[in-house]
């Protein structure tokens, strides 16, 4: 694509990447046959190729955004599955967060969109707040139908039934390995999960210590950014990922970390991008030292867990592993779940179009409920054609979603990983509890 940018616009380090990026483009336009908003809505202008050139028309000629171009970039999920199917390596995610950053700074939206965007970087990257807000929606949830905004009636509905108690494994502490200590690393123990699934670090820290982990919760990590970041919110998104840099660099730098461990997708493809994120900053070498060893679960679970360490199952399962875009498409990681569930002696099974996303993405089912509910619909079709006894996922946004209309119970990855070696039955499964079951501290 040729672009007119001139001297002085790429003076700036974000024009001048978002240049590189649209240079890259050469208009053929594979990624509208996997992009799920063009598919739902079969506007040229909801694909990526369309977002592209409004994206160029915008920056190009340094102009203020318009509702025209807001509506269409805001409809973008970020799933990224246009960058997977892309035979000229668009970096899409990096030109579509520079438009929402260059968005937020020079539009001005209506009162109620400033108003739930505003609300919602204040609650979701804050637990102690998210659970507040919980117990006030799980309350509202009643009324949700006389809510004249169908924004504030996906918030209500999105209240689970049931809270979780406070994790105590989510306090900065270190759990030791059972036997000799393969690796030392750092979980993330993230922020929204933290409210609506304290299941899924409790099996993290059970899994890693069982196979020889020790496992680090660093003092002053929590949330990674994503949330915010993705609403072109950089000021805030950069100070809380800062402050997981300080605190991974401090334990890397004193006891050594072998990995920085992310159990929820979205955010380990927010940290793996740090590097990008801060490279004209000072703590530019920090992020790429926090990015180079950030790893998902499954990726440091390959190299742990073998066959001879899987106690089978006491039941004979189906799996059906939803894939979450932000592990296919932003991380690249395809088969590493659905080959540790093979190996823990589960029948894994896929749904038709795999690569599509379920709708949740970040706030987007809060933000874009229409078309989130209709990807919802199609993602639970297709899963539960396979008549599986459970479902498998890696992200919480997608546990949630899914599971609000599934059928089947949800469990991510390592729950049943975690059954599997000598773990608990997940308590979705069973409708238990298995909070700080087995799990040694060293502080």
């Amino acid at each position: 694509m040729q672009t007119t940018f001139t001297p002085e616009q790429l003076t700036d380090p974000a024009i001048a990447r978002s240049n590189e990026i649209l240079r890259a483009c050469v208009h053929c336009g594979f990624c509208t046959a996997t992009c799920p908003t063009y598919q739902v809505l079969g506007d040229e202008l909801d694909s990526p190729r369309g977002r592209i050139y409004l994206i160029k028309d915008m920056l190009e000629n340094n102009r203020d955004p318009d509702a025209k171009t807001v509506k269409h970039i805001d409809r973008c999920l970020s799933c990224l599955a246009c960058m997977s199917t892309c035979p000229s390596g668009v970096h899409y995610m990096h030109l579509v967060d520079h438009a929402r950053e260059y968005i937020e700074e020079r539009y001005k939206r209506p009162f109620t969109d400033r108003a739930l965007r505003w609300i919602l970087a204040r609650i979701l990257p804050y637990p102690t707040r998210f659970r507040l807000a919980l117990l006030g929606a799980k309350i509202g949830r009643p009324f949700a139908r006389l809510m004249p905004d169908a924004r504030l009636r996906a918030m209500l509905e999105m209240a689970p039934k049931t809270i979780p108690p406070v994790s105590r494994n989510d306090d900065p502490q270190s759990f030791a390995p059972q036997g000799p200590r393969r690796k030392r690393v750092a979980l993330m123990t993230g922020c929204a999960q933290k409210a609506l699934n304290t299941d899924i670090n409790d099996a993290t820290i059970r899994l890693l210590t069982r196979l020889g982990c020790e496992v680090v919760v660093a003092e002053g990590a929590g949330c990674c950014g994503a949330l915010t970041h993705h609403m072109g919110k950089t000021g805030e998104s950069h100070g809380t990922a800062a402050k997981n840099i300080r605190a991974w660099k401090a334990e890397m730098d004193a006891g050594g970390l072998d990995a920085i461990v992310i159990n929820t997708s979205g955010c380990g493809t927010t940290v793996k991008d740090y590097g990008h994120m801060f490279r004209n900053a000072p703590l530019a070498k920090d992020a790429a030292r926090v990015s180079g060893i950030a790893k998902d679960v499954s990726e440091v679970l390959m190299d742990l867990l073998d066959e001879g360490q899987v106690q089978v199952p006491p039941e004979e399962l189906t799996v059906a592993y939803h894939a979450a875009c932000s592990l296919q498409h932003g991380q690249q990681i395809k088969t590493f779940p659905k080959d540790l569930l093979k190996r823990a002696g589960f029948t894994v099974v896929e749904p038709a179009d795999p690569h599509l996303c379920c709708g949740s993405a970040g706030t987007y089912n809060l933000m874009q409920p229409e078309i989130s509910g209709q990807l919802k619909e199609r993602k639970i079709k297709t899963l539960e054609a396979k008549n599986p006894d459970v479902i498998a996922a890696g992200n919480i946004g997608c546990m949630m979603q899914i599971g609000s209309g599934a059928s089947v119970p949800i469990v991510h990855t390592v729950e049943l990983l975690d059954w599997a070696t000598g773990g608990p039955k997940p308590p979705a499964m069973t409708g238990g509890n298995a909070h700080n079951q087995g799990v040694p501290r060293l502080r």
